[in-house]
């Protein structure tokens, strides 16, 4: 008995197509950056939890105690209990993240600086080991907690995926009364135009000292630049009186630059809101003007150096800030190769700019600013903001000034300068 032939005709199972991932995607017959992105070898995480964290909460090494603060003006902590004083391990040291930059491949995430969680909570639950009674802390506003029964300090430690817990803390230096002082001093520089309501509200209970989330990162990067350079080879003039115009011959250049470098400890703002720089609404890039902040003294996470001073949480991840990272990175490659450019007198425009990330390591970091905000004109209104640089004292902010006085000034200076113009005409 023969077997009969199989169908070949429409619908038969040699027409089907296979089915999908019947047969392995090649990268290299796909576009540019898919193919670069499919075959990017994955974050690589580093672990800088702390492992002296054994039950979640900061312990004096002498006595064991929970009463731990700052030591103002320091990075030294004190146990209130003992007295006894130590400073935290830095960071860089701690977990070696100062070295081997020009070596740097893919992208190294560090614990802290994770993607966050879409579901995770803010509100979290801790009991208490002095007594076993819970404590609720609020991640959104608050990084520890008192218990209410027994008194002992709870800080969020361990590493949680709310985006909450960064990898290190720069502590405050500045202290509350030198804060207040320098925003005075910078207001009262500012005082003849200022709006009058900003002057009489002022108060320095007003003044807070907050620590702001960023991501500080290393890179190891390529970058090249094309473009045109002039060289001005003649000037002259043409025409009579007013109709009298300047022009000047050129030699144009085609110029390509090639550079590498790295970048060690860029700080990204790492929150959504802090950084939306819009100017009609608020004056949030004070925060950038009191750049920068001595990152290389940040120590290891411990969240009693927080005690005294409010927070905000991060909400933003690598791959959120990746774009404005690379943004920063051509500018640095512009800046480096200016220097190979001076002989353009007549400047040199850049056409072409492509750079080459090697590696990054991302770092997530609480940094100190001591801030006074002031809404005028109330709910809706402009959001003004002076800030103080908590480690270096610098100080920078928007003050809210009386438009009818610039107005009056703008005239004043107008018509003086019109007046000494006319006479110098009549000398």
């Amino acid at each position: 008995m023969t077997t009969p032939p199989l169908p070949t005709g429409p619908g038969s199972p040699q027409d089907v197509p296979p089915a999908p991932g019947a047969f392995p995607l090649d990268p290299s017959t796909l576009p540019e950056p898919i193919r670069d992105e499919l075959t990017a070898p994955d974050p690589a995480a580093i672990d800088t939890a702390s492992k002296e964290l054994k039950d979640g909460l900061n312990h004096c090494p002498k006595c064991g105690s929970t009463e731990i603060r700052q030591r103002a003006g320091t990075d030294q902590l004190v146990c209130l209990f003992c007295r006894h004083q130590w400073t935290a391990a830095r960071v860089e040291e701690a977990f070696g993240l100062g070295e081997g930059i020009d070596q740097l491949r893919g992208t190294q995430i560090a614990s802290g600086a994770q993607n966050i969680s879409a579901d995770a909570a803010s509100l979290r639950t801790f009991q208490c080991t002095g007594c076993g009674a819970e404590v609720v802390v609020n991640t959104d506003t608050a990084m520890t907690a008192r218990c209410h029964w027994c008194r002992h300090v709870l800080g969020v430690n361990e590493q949680i995926d709310n985006g909450a817990v960064p990898d290190a803390v720069l502590p405050f230096h500045i202290k509350k009364d030198d804060a207040v002082a320098r925003i005075r001093q910078f207001v009262g520089k500012r005082q003849m135009f200022a709006l009058k309501a900003f002057k009489q509200e002022f108060t320095p209970d007003n003044v807070l000292g907050v620590y702001l989330p960023y991501m500080v990162v290393d890179a190891n990067v390529s970058a090249d630049v094309a473009g045109f350079g002039e060289v001005e080879t003649r000037r002259y003039t043409r025409g009579e009186g007013k109709d009298q115009k300047t022009y000047y011959d050129a030699d144009v250049y085609h110029l390509q630059r090639h550079v590498d470098f790295t970048v060690d400890d860029l700080t990204l703002e790492s929150s959504e809101k802090r950084g939306n720089l819009d100017t009609r609404a608020n004056t949030h890039n004070v925060i950038n003007t009191i750049l920068p902040f001595d990152t290389k003294n940040a120590v290891k996470w411990n969240a009693s150096y927080l005690v005294g001073y409010t927070s905000e949480k991060r909400d933003r991840d690598v791959d959120h800030l990746s774009p404005r990272l690379e943004d920063q990175l051509l500018s640095i490659a512009r800046a480096q190769v200016h220097s190979s450019v001076h002989r353009y007198g007549r400047g040199v425009r850049w056409e072409q700019e492509h750079i080459d990330v090697h590696g990054t390591r991302w770092v997530a970091m609480y940094l100190p600013v001591w801030l006074y905000s002031y809404q005028e004109g109330g709910k809706g209104g402009m959001l003004h903001y002076i800030a103080v640089n908590g480690r270096t004292g610098e100080t920078m902010g928007s003050v809210p000034v009386q438009q009818w006085k610039l107005i009056t000034a703008a005239l004043t200076v107008g018509t003086l300068v019109e007046g000494v113009a006319l006479w110098l005409i009549g000398r």
